[in-house]
């Protein structure tokens, strides 16, 4: 069963995400106007751009998820996708992804940062 699939479909269908090829080479992502929010790498596995201060503010939950994987200094999450809630757990953190965005930059977000498939895997939780 391919979770990244059924995943990106349930998102596209929300009208304020727009498909597009992600920014890393990911050939599934989907963004707003202003930015990529979550992009899917291979049958079971989803990006997530939360921003440095919503992942500070959702930490203890994130960490609290075998799904979730954090990586150091980074706006990025990483969701495995094995099973329905999963998916479920990816569009909950998409829709703080959205929440986060509307907010316009976030200043502990001062330098861009790439898709967590270029940064060092040394930083994961």
């Amino acid at each position: 069963m391919n979770t990244a699939r059924h995943a990106s479909e349930r998102l596209m269908s929300w009208p304020s995400l727009i498909a597009d090829p992600a920014l890393c080479g990911a050939e599934t992502g989907l963004r707003t106007a202003t930015r990529e929010i979550v992009h899917f790498h291979g049958e079971n596995e989803a990006d997530v751009h939360l921003s440095r201060a919503m992942i500070a503010k959702l930490r203890p939950a994130l960490l609290g998820s075998s799904a979730v994987r954090l990586r150091a200094g980074s706006g990025w999450v990483t969701v495995r996708l094995e099973m329905g809630s999963d998916i479920d757990l990816l569009s909950t953190l998409v829709s703080a992804a959205l929440q986060a965005s509307t907010r316009g930059p976030d200043p502990v977000d001062t330098v861009p940062d790439g898709c967590t498939r270029t940064r060092l895997a040394s930083g994961h939780r």
